[in-house]
């Protein structure tokens, strides 16, 4: 049977989990792995920047019949952005080549020793976890920023936010982030300096631009496209097929053939449809599943292989159980009188500890970090000022030009109006809070009628952790002289809906079938109770918030269920 089979292993989905597995699995079994992923291909400058293309930038397939946003519901899109809405939490994922690494914050960061409670099982606390962190941070080349004495190295958000925390008591730091500044640590790159990263891919040193979460155009963010990925693809010949959608999962009997009663003891088929050829059916065999496509996606094709097509009707119920978004909170100070820059550097440079990471208090721990955006929102904001706002500048420019024309003098007039109509730059003086925490990590994850993922969050349950960051957001306002402080406007009043791009948990690992979906035994770390063969290696796993940014934690875990897979214990030092 074994010599009939396509494949010795397929991988679902290309994030953090799904890298990995594809990169270790294809080292095992060089030339007989192959990833799905159901976006496309980014190379070097291919992210959209012109408003009609960003407009595009979304994912819907028809077929799928989700609630989408109005202007993309009627066509089908490949774009990068998939944008969910649920019951008072809403969700953003990413579809493409590299996952969610393709707009994450770059933050590599463990958690504090408190997370990992009796929710986690006894083998991978976070003692058990440090090889697999270390070998992690090496490969995605954590690090904070340069030191900012060099030419536009300078971060003003940074010491922003700095001054913020000493006027809380509270320590800001920088925080290690997976960017390129070229392969010595030591001595970076001068920025937007081009160079071969260590396993052969081309990067730019980060040139600053604040588009980390729109996607790299320089690739100076590390995203998985440009280490796991390009070995599987490029050292061990592992097949890499995008704009391919997981339909469903079906194990094998001993003759071969489709069989739902079967354990998975003798492979799997695994169907999906061709975005790229009017949505035909394609299949194949393997010996191994592992399902990456991150915490909405695994839990959705798990659950509609349990319930809706039946195929894997042995996966236990505490599938799609405590879900989590890992407290995100995302929110604005608006028109402060202290510079706040945040259209300059990378995405997040600092992080401010509220009650994680010291004075652990698990009913409101959370971390503040300094979050930025695009050049080209801050035209976009700039151009959005009410026309009373601009009033003042337009009247001292129509002035200036008046008393130079009677005066004869005409020079550096347009410098100068340009002057007065930008110098007041909104954008330039408010500050973007990304704050992330230690939710309850009590949501469900259910099929709606249509078999789309729907999410049951308890928000009420949640709002001492809320009300903590809410009341943190009026005092950075006061701090900064902020007009405005307002969260993302999904939490404005009536709706009460908050955002995650965090999502978590629904797959938990467990030490016996009594208490999670997935195995958390060393020789079957990550396997699905009840089906050998059946892997889950993304966010699905965690049995509860992190708090902190999850990559690292994601990261560790996969690198240990792919060890587990192959027998092979990966390198610390980030040798693929």
């Amino acid at each position: 049977m074994a010599s009939t089979l396509d494949h010795e292993a397929i991988v679902i989905g290309s994030g953090f989990g799904g890298s990995i597995s594809a990169c270790r699995l294809a080292k095992k079994w060089p030339g007989k792995v192959l990833l799905l992923e159901r976006g496309k291909r980014y190379p070097m400058g291919s992210f959209p920047r012109k408003p009609h293309d960003m407009a595009t930038n979304f994912w819907n397939i028809k077929k799928e019949l989700r609630k989408r946003p109005g202007h993309v519901r009627n066509q089908d899109m490949h774009g990068m952005f998939d944008v969910r809405f649920y019951k008072h939490m809403d969700a953003v994922v990413c579809a493409g080549l590299g996952g969610g690494s393709l707009i994450y914050a770059n933050v590599f960061l463990q958690p504090p020793d408190e997370v990992f409670d009796e929710n986690w099982p006894v083998q991978c606390k976070k003692q058990d976890l440090q090889h697999y962190y270390q070998t992690a941070r090496s490969v995605l080349g954590a690090r904070p920023i340069p030191a900012q004495t060099e030419p536009g190295r300078k971060v003003v958000r940074t010491d922003l936010f700095k001054q913020f925390a000493e006027s809380e008591g509270r320590q800001s730091e920088l925080v290690d982030i997976n960017v390129f500044f070229g392969n010595d640590f030591e001595k970076p790159l001068p920025i937007g300096v081009q160079q071969p990263n260590r396993y052969g891919a081309i990067q730019t040193s980060c040139v600053y631009c604040a588009e980390c979460d729109v996607g790299c155009n320089t690739h100076s963010k590390n995203t998985t496209d440009l280490n796991y990925l390009h070995v599987a693809e490029h050292k061990y010949k592992a097949s890499i097929k995008t704009e391919q959608m997981v339909e469903k999962i079906v194990p094998l009997n001993a003759d071969g053939r489709d069989d739902s009663e079967a354990n998975g003891e003798f492979g799997y088929r695994v169907y999906w449809y061709d975005l790229t050829d009017n949505q035909v059916q394609c299949s194949a065999t393997t010996r191994r599943v592992v399902v990456s496509a991150g915490t909405l996606g695994t839990n959705e094709i798990l659950l509609r292989c349990r319930d809706s097509f039946k195929t894997l009707p042995h996966i236990n119920q505490h599938l799609g159980q405590h879900f989590s978004g890992n407290g995100d909170f995302l929110s604005f100070v608006i028109d402060g009188n202290k510079p706040a820059d945040p259209n300059y550097g990378p995405v997040i440079t600092q992080k401010t500890d509220f009650n994680l990471f010291s004075d652990f208090d698990r009913s409101k721990a959370f971390i503040l970090e300094d979050a930025s955006y695009p050049n080209f929102a801050a035209w976009y904001t700039e151009g959005m000022k009410p026309v009373w706002a601009k009033i003042p500048a337009l009247y001292r420019g129509i002035k200036r030009f008046i008393q130079r024309f009677l005066s004869g003098r005409t020079n550096g007039s347009v410098a100068d109006e340009l002057n007065e109509l930008l110098k007041d730059d909104m954008s330039y003086r408010s500050a973007v809070l990304l704050c992330m925490g230690i939710d309850n990590s009590q949501g469900q994850l259910t099929l709606d009628k249509r078999a789309n993922i729907n999410i049951n969050w308890p928000r009420k349950q949640n709002m001492p952790l809320y009300q903590a960051i809410l009341a943190m957001g009026e005092r950075f306002k006061r701090f900064v002289g902020g007009k405005h402080f307002f969260p993302l406007p999904n939490w404005w009043w009536p709706k009460r809906s908050n955002v995650t791009v965090h999502a978590l948990g629904g797959c938990r690992l467990a030490d016996n079938p009594g208490r999670g979906v997935t195995s958390a035994d060393s020789d079957s770390f990550g396997q699905v109770f009840g089906y050998p063969g059946l892997y889950v290696a993304d966010g699905s796993l965690l049995p509860t918030a992190v708090g902190a940014n999850p990559v690292a934690t994601i990261s560790a875990l996969s690198e240990k269920v792919a060890e587990g897979i192959t027998g092979i214990k990966p390198d610390p030092s980030g040798e693929l």
